[in-house]
């Protein structure tokens, strides 16, 4: 009985030590970006055709308007390029960042997101109170989001 008891409370004792995970959000990070926001640059070598989120080409997301918000991980982009190659686009977005500063997006427009199984993992960088960039290093090539925090 004795031996039961001491493997079951040294069992305990090991799970309990357990280091912690990477995968916890980062929600100090998460607040900050909290608000209206303009995707003021996209940044990749020349010689590429970028098309940003399966969505327009790369250049079409410059000006465009993004709101985050904090307390449930939501938001929208609208794309209002005025160029006549760039569609008028407007969607909801589901959002988090992870502690390693993983940013994973979804564009869900009026689906829910447990029906959208398709997202973007990116990484965030450079968050001051008023900028941050999205780097997208999924493809060939690097591909960096410059925002600039809308004043109200």
């Amino acid at each position: 009985m004795k031996k039961v008891l001491a493997i079951g409370i040294l069992s305990l004792a090991m799970f309990s030590c357990k280091t912690s995970t990477n995968t916890k959000n980062d929600v100090p990070t998460q607040i900050k970006l909290k608000g209206e926001w303009t995707l003021t640059n996209v940044n990749y070598p020349s010689g590429y055709k970028v098309t940003s989120f399966n969505v327009a080409d790369a250049k079409c997301f410059e000006g465009s308007q993004w709101k985050f918000v904090s307390n449930n991980n939501s938001g929208t982009v609208t794309l209002n390029n005025s160029s006549s190659n760039c569609p008028q686009y407007n969607s909801k977005i589901i959002w988090n960042i992870k502690q390693d500063t993983s940013f994973n997006l979804k564009f869900i427009g009026d689906d829910k997101a447990k029906h959208i199984t398709t997202g973007y993992n990116l990484t965030v960088s450079n968050i001051t109170d008023n900028n941050f960039e999205l780097i997208d290093n999924s493809t060939e090539t690097t591909i960096v989001y410059s925002f600039v925090k809308n004043n109200k």
